[in-house]
């Protein structure tokens, strides 16, 4: 019977994928409608702690950009890109890393992609290089948030077992920052010289090809206060959780719990920018940082969903068969959670469904940690919303996804930062944890 449900899970997951974006959330809830009314099996709990903390943060990310923060993040970004742009390889992911690991979201590289692109024609850099590490760099900056919702529910389950918020952290963001470098400079060899490039070459033999220099950005009265303000509140929740925490043990039974910390905190920002920086409320319903955080709370609500269904209905199973593996072998942990994000396509989603039962099977702390970013491996499928804008915003046609669906400009860096991630995370984890 295992068999037939975990078939059931695999072709919800393929439909989703299918239907692409919020559709994989829509088809996550179809595929606990089967296991439970067909199968008989007792749904597992829905991820509501994981869906609170995204719903809120994205609340005060809307905020800040209707104030017209994010536009003011992105001229810095530019700023820095054209003051320096023969670096570009290396100072997109710096950009967007940076910018995921304060808003705890990835769709930040929206924003920063078409300026990416523009700089690296104009210094006849081959834009498949910076885009390409930037998107992976955006997704693996996830695992290294203070406020990202993978994060902070991972950190819960964490502490039981002796590992602090701030130790998490202390390991998952030198992990990252140092793979990401390095994945940068093997990723500056990667394809043809742009000049090179026969697709360029009759792109611009056609007229396809343009440039359209630096933009124009008109700063918005309240945009420096609202980001401050953000950056304020992510301060807060970070001084909050390693307070009450039982490693540091500042506060003592809060009468404020972790989760419930931070969703209060963004929403008072949120308020805060909204009332300091007068921004219309109603405009906030349709930013597109908004649009996308919701369809990621959805896209978690179907997916997690089914994958704790399945998971807590077989865990004695599962134990049995990937208990002693995972003993003999810890590092595998990293390829389940690889393949696993590739078709949950959602950070918190895969850390939900899977850490907790690997943590069950006995798997050690260090090791989840070590293996904590394994989960940003959405870019193997080359439908996620980031890799697509990139693939659009180059119009040299370096960036691309070819005939065999997975030979994309992503794979390569994307792989290569993993697994760098993980084997950082090894090392730092025996230096800290």
């Amino acid at each position: 019977m295992i068999t037939v449900e975990l078939i059931i899970v695999l072709l919800a997951i393929y439909l989703g994928a299918r239907l692409g974006g919020i559709g994989i959330g829509f088809a996550g809830g179809l595929g606990v409608l089967v296991l439970t009314l067909g199968c008989q099996i007792k749904p597992g709990a829905i991820p509501f702690d994981v869906i609170e903390i995204i719903m809120a943060v994205i609340a005060a990310i809307a905020a800040m950009q209707v104030a017209g923060g994010m536009d003011y993040l992105v001229s810095l970004a530019e700023r820095l890109l054209r003051k320096h742009p023969r670096h570009i390889t290396f100072l997109a992911p710096l950009v967007t890393y940076l910018m995921t690991l304060l808003a705890g979201t990835g769709h930040t590289a929206f924003s920063t992609l078409p300026v990416i692109a523009e700089v690296a024609k104009e210094q006849g850099v081959r834009p498949s290089r910076p885009l390409s590490i930037a998107v992976v760099a955006s997704q693996i900056a996830i695992t290294a948030s203070p406020i990202s919702a993978a994060v902070v529910f991972f950190a819960g389950i964490l502490e039981p077992q002796g590992i602090s918020y701030l130790e998490l952290l202390a390991v998952a963001i030198p992990s990252t920052m140092v793979a990401i470098f390095i994945a940068a400079l093997i990723t500056n060899f990667l394809g043809k010289e742009l000049k090179d490039d026969p697709v360029y070459q009759s792109k611009l033999e056609k007229g396809e090809v343009t440039l359209r220099g630096a933009s124009v950005f008109e700063e918005k009265p309240g945009a420096k206060r609202s980001v401050l303000l953000f950056l304020l509140g992510i301060v807060a929740v970070v001084f909050y959780a390693t307070a009450i925490s039982d490693t540091v043990g500042l506060i003592s039974n809060p009468v404020l719990p972790r989760n419930e910390a931070i969703v209060v905190f963004m929403l008072t920002i949120a308020t805060l920018i909204c009332v300091s920086c007068k921004v219309d409320t109603s405009e906030i319903l349709s930013a597109s940082t908004f649009k996308s955080g919701m369809s990621a709370c959805i896209c978690v609500l179907g997916v997690a969903w089914l994958g704790d269904t399945f998971v807590r209905a077989h865990i004695d199973d599962i134990q049995a068969v990937a208990g002693d593996l995972l003993q003999s072998y810890p590092w595998m942990l990293a390829i389940v959670l690889f393949f696993a994000s590739t078709l949950l396509y959602s950070q918190a989603a895969t850390t939900k469904a899977l850490m907790p039962a690997a943590l069950v099977l006995g798997v050690s702390p260090i090791t989840a940690v070590a293996s904590f970013a394994a989960v940003s491996a959405l870019f193997v499928l080359p439908t996620y919303p980031t890799l697509l804008a990139a693939v659009e915003m180059d119009d040299t046609g370096s960036t691309r996804i070819g005939k065999f669906v997975f030979n994309h400009s992503f794979l390569i860096p994307g792989v290569i930062a993993i697994v760098l991630s993980v084997l950082a995370g090894f090392v730092f984890g025996q230096l800290i944890l």
